[in-house]
């Protein structure tokens, strides 16, 4: 009886096991708010789910004895055991610890509360927020200590990103890029769309494990990757139209002309301004006369952009994929100017078992520029071919006898023609294919080896016309000049392959208080590259660019280069042992050598350690008190050692023998003479350089991590560089070769303050984070092969950045002071303009006051040292300091807003002589780039209080009393920028069809301040600086954005 009792049991029990029913529920907050679009999912079977709807209820199917996973972002999920019950409610708390987060750190991962280093992160919520072109640009403002500057806004822009300032002033200061474990040259090219988070890493103990490569510090982008679970499609889209954010009101045409004549009669040369203008007394013909607005021809269209992204993803606990395509079609404000890019992405994951796992991921990326951009870049032939520069000085008039392509006698270029004659188209594609396998030998062992390879292919053409002075010095004849066209190709393919063991020793040790990790690797990667540079002169002269790409063999060689570069190879071997005592006392030790094929066999290896420790102090005894306001209080201190390697080329230390050389002699009649000829000496023993960092830093959270700061101070120590050796006598007949013999110091700090809450309101939650970061560095030279401390070089004490230059007492206020003071004071070094006009007096009302520093009553800089700089000393610098950004989010009832200030608080700059934006006809006389205010500014006897002297063109050229630097024309380039505004709307839509549809509005560089703005509100201040210190560059753009963004 007993028996068969307790088979009818287990009948009863596996009937009620396999019955089927409907559970219903609601999900809420800990403010009773339903929780729309949470989720709910049957355990160990991810594939049956659903979420909850406006009201937060749920219905869903499953077995009587199942396993419910209620999960939500931002707060804790909860596993609720169904236990035959049909009704169920669930309470979701907020997860606002942020300690236990999981961070990617160098070959591996960590909680950040276990983080020793300086590592800084931010997450996919956060990037895609913001609708941008690029991961670099997503980058932006995010942290303290991380400085992303673009000085132009072409849509193909260089994007300068810069760790804690860089580290050296011969290398380069650019960091590592990893992309899922995988180092890459760019991130430009990786939409925001696939990230799912950013990590840098700063200090030395974070980056030694990268060794000779993280020297500039390491940027870890983690792509997205598929999640257990029903398939998820989503679906963002946006267009965006802009227009130039700052145009300048120019001169009337009848106050140009006016203008001009006041000018010519200041020069004594009215016959001039007669031969351009006719007579004066003809002047009110130009009232209604036609004119170029050359600024708005060039730069004035209305661009618009393009792009939307889908994703796919899902899986099982087994298998889980990733896949998305990107595309991006932009056309610029710039005309002849569009930027087109294809992503292509793949990532799986497969579970093997228990023990083994397979990864693999796939990039592929196709982008198409066309146009050349605002300026020549500094490789090319002349910067005589800015289309920039054409913009600003070319007259508004179309004079008789003005070329409408390249006039001789004025030594101008059409605009129009200018960027038709110098057009460019460039393609690259990059495609990056990783794969890993990882094995647990036996508990806690784990195994994993990486395979990879990255592939570069870029094709640059550029077009020269018969206006470009290329064309003109290197493709002329009788029948005129010909236009030329440049074809490179450039290749580049990475292979790399890591094998790493990691074990923790917790099965060993036995006690929980302690916990040890150790991490052993070795690494390989390889890289080759070509370049094929192909350049053809003397194409018929009426074939434009399109014709000659496609025609090339039209064209008649001028010079062909086919490269194929060494082999560079690095062998790394690696290490890292993380030790910590109830997450109270933390301890990280890492070490890294690596092997460069780029030094000699003596020199080829660096070794790179780093050491840090951190204590958190909240978890001490004595602060138990604290534990109802204080969640987390430590302490950091590292320091470690890296080597750049980024200064040297391969095998540079090799002495070269050049052949080609040709005489203007001959032994037969007609061969001329070739000769071989060695190369500058060169240092064999050339090595790293080394940059040793030490940095203390202190973390805080409190109320329930609602309230986060982050502080760090470090100094970084880079010994060396390569710098020139001792001076070389004049009759050696060669330069001095370069050595490891310079080293610089930097110091700064960065603070980064968080606040994240909600309340109610209108019984809806509303939810709101606000961040503020801060940072500043300054580096010092402390050695240097410059003991005469020229000025025209670095010098040992010298600041990087330091600005040179005299002191003004401001402007003549009468001709009679002038000619006192200049008869006392010698200032005609600094006036070579005014010395060569021959009008006499020389010196007038309006004239600069330069002020004698060192007593000799002559004007002037001295031996051009810091030790006899004459009457100069340092008025300013050019570093950009105390960088700031703000940023504020917030979301309501399916509202959210997010605003994004950024700035600099101290930075200086004197404009270039050719900063026509700036100087106006003060550098240009002709130009037609005059402000309608510029009168206002001028000093005249009626406008005794006026900024700029008296005018004068070409006064910015060199010894001039403009193109001197000096502190009454030094500018503050700080400025505060509203970089983005965004306002979303997610509709409360049937949920059966959507996870999330949000609309969203977005408005870029909407608005800046800067006491720049005082005197010109052309050029931007964070352009300043930029194009040869021109701050003439592409014209930043004023965005407005409208998109979709879906999940199905």
């Amino acid at each position: 009886m007993r028996v068969l009792l307790l088979m009818i049991l287990a009948v009863f029990s596996l009937s009620v096991s396999a019955q089927t029913i409907t559970a219903t529920g609601n999900v809420k907050d800990a403010t009773g708010d339903p929780i729309i679009g949470a989720s709910i999912v049957e355990k160990g079977n991810t594939s049956n789910g659903t979420i909850t709807n406006l009201d937060g209820d749920f219905s869903l199917k499953v077995p009587a004895n199942a396993t419910l996973i209620v999960s939500y972002i931002g707060m804790k999920t909860q596993e609720i055991a169904i236990k035959g019950k049909n009704k169920i409610d669930v309470t979701l708390s907020d997860d606002t610890k942020a300690l236990d987060e999981v961070v990617v750190i160098g070959y591996g991962t960590a909680k950040r509360k276990d983080i020793t280093g300086s590592v800084a992160t931010v997450s996919s919520e956060v990037l895609s927020a913001v609708p941008v072109a690029s991961a670099t640009e997503a980058l932006q403002g995010k942290m303290a200590g991380v400085q992303i500057t673009t000085t132009e806004g072409s849509p193909d822009a260089e994007m300068k990103i810069r760790v804690r300032g860089g580290g050296s002033i011969t290398g380069d200061n650019t960091p590592l890029f990893i992309v899922d474990g995988f180092p890459v040259e760019s991130i430009s090219d990786i939409p925001a769309s696939d990230i799912e988070d950013m990590t840098v890493l700063k200090d030395a103990s974070s980056t030694a494990i990268y060794g000779s490569r993280g020297a500039n510090g390491v940027i870890l982008v983690t792509t997205k990757s598929g999640k257990e679970g029903k398939l998820s499609v989503s679906y963002n889209t946006y267009y965006s139209w802009k227009k130039m954010a700052k145009t300048l009101e120019t001169l009337s045409a009848t106050d140009y002309v006016k203008w001009q004549r006041e000018y010519a009669l200041l020069r004594g040369n009215e016959s001039k301004f007669t031969s351009l203008f006719g007579n004066w007394q003809d002047a009110d013909l130009y009232e209604n006369a036609p004119t170029n607005d050359w600024q708005d021809q060039v730069f004035g269209r209305t661009g618009n952009t393009f792009n939307h992204s889908l994703t796919i993803s899902g899986g099982s606990d087994k298998t889980k994929f990733n896949m998305g395509y990107a595309h991006m079609n932009d056309k610029a404000i710039m005309l002849g100017s569009s930027f087109r890019r294809d992503n292509l992405s793949l990532k799986l994951n497969h579970k093997v078992n228990d023990k083994v796992s397979l990864d693999f991921s796939m990039r592929y990326a196709n982008t198409t520029v066309n146009g050349a951009g605002a300026n020549e870049s500094k490789s090319e032939v002349s910067s005589a071919d800015s289309r920039m520069k054409n913009v600003m000085i070319y007259p508004m008039f179309n004079f008789p006898d003005l070329s409408d392509s390249y006039d001789p006698d004025f030594q101008l270029t059409n605009p129009i023609t200018s960027v038709y004659d110098t057009d460019r188209k460039q393609n690259r594609q990059t495609f990056n294919m990783n794969g890993s396998f990882s094995w647990e030998i036996f508990k806690n062992f784990k195994f994993k080896t990486e395979f990879g390879l990255d592939w570069y292919y870029n094709t640059d053409k550029k077009y020269y016309g018969p206006s470009t002075y290329n064309a003109r010095t290197n493709s002329s004849d009788t029948e005129g000049v010909h236009p030329m066209a440049y074809f490179a190709d450039t290749q580049r393919k990475t292979f790399r392959n890591t094998n790493t063991v990691n074990y923790n020793f917790k099965d060993i040790i036995k006690n929980k208080d302690h916990n040890l990790n150790v991490l052993v690797g070795e690494e390989t990667i390889n890289k080759k590259s070509s370049l094929n540079d192909d350049r053809l002169s003397f194409f018929p002269v009426s074939f434009t660019a399109s014709q000659a790409w496609a025609l090339s063999s039209q064209g008649t060689p001028y010079s062909v280069d086919k490269y194929t570069n060494a082999d560079d190879n690095l062998l790394s071997y690696f290490g890292r042992v993380n030790y910590d005592f109830q997450s109270k006392y933390l301890i990280s030790g890492t070490f890294r050598a690596d092997g460069s094929s780029k030094f000699s066999k003596g020199n080829r290896w660096g070794y790179f350690p780093s050491a840090a420790v951190a204590w958190r102090i909240s978890s001490e005894k004595f602060m138990e008190k604290t534990q109802n306001w204080l969640d987390d209080l430590k302490i950091r201190f590292s320091y470690g050692k890296l080597g750049n390697q980024s200064t040297s080329d391969v095998y540079t230390y090799l002495e070269e023998i050049y052949t080609g050389g040709t005489l203007n002699y001959t032994l037969d009649g007609t061969s001329k003479l070739q000769y071989a000829y060695p190369s500058d000496p060169k240092t064999s023993y050339l090595t790293w350089e080394t940059i040793a960092t030490w940095n203390i830093g202190l973390d805080m959270s409190f109320l329930d991590s609602r309230l986060n700061f982050t502080g760090d101070y470090f100094i970084r120590d880079t010994e060396g560089m390569l710098g020139k050796s001792i001076v070389l006598p004049s009759v050696f007949g060669a330069k001095e070769p370069k050595e490891n013999c310079a080293d610089l110091r930097t110091k700064g700090w960065e603070l980064s303050l968080g606040w994240n809450d909600s309340f109610a309101l209108m019984g809806k939650r509303f939810n709101y984070t606000v961040l503020a970061t801060l940072g500043d560095n300054l580096t010092e030279i402390t050695k240097y092969n410059n003991s005469e401390k020229k000025l025209t070089d670095y010098y040992e004490g010298m600041k990087l950045g330091e600005i040179w230059g005299y002191r003004v007492d401001g402007l003549f206020a009468s001709d009679e002071e002038a000619a006192e003071y200049t008869s006392k004071i010698n200032q005609d070094f600094v006036n070579a303009r005014i010395l060569s006009d021959k009008v006499e007096p020389y010196y007038r009302a309006g004239d600069l006051k330069f002020r004698d520093l060192d007593g000799d009553n002559i004007i002037s800089k001295g031996d051009d040292t810091a030790y006899d700089a004459g009457d100069r000393e340092i008025i300013g610098n050019e570093t950009p300091r105390y960088m700031y950004s703000f940023r504020l989010g917030a979301d309501w009832n399916g509202i959210d807003l997010g605003i994004f200030f950024q700035g600099v608080g101290k930075r200086d700059w004197y404009p270039n002589y050719l900063s026509t934006g700036f100087w106006g006809p003060y550098s240009r006389a002709f130009t037609s780039f005059i402000p309608e205010n510029f009168m206002d500014q001028c000093w005249s006897e009626e406008n005794p209080g006026g900024y700029f002297p008296r005018f004068r063109g070409y006064q910015t050229f060199k010894d001039s009393q403009l193109g001197v630097n000096n502190d009454r024309y030094l500018q503050d380039a700080s400025y505060i920028r509203l970089k983005n505004l965004t306002v979303g709307y997610t509709l409360p839509v049937l949920k059966k069809v959507f996870t999330k549809l949000r609309v969203y509005f977005t408005g870029e560089n909407l608005w800046y301040w800067s006491p720049m703005k005082k005197y010109t509100k052309y050029i931007d201040p964070e352009a300043a600086g930029g194009n040869d210190n021109t701050g003439m560059a592409y014209n930043y753009s004023r965005n407005f954005s409208v998109g979709v963004d879906i999940t199905f």
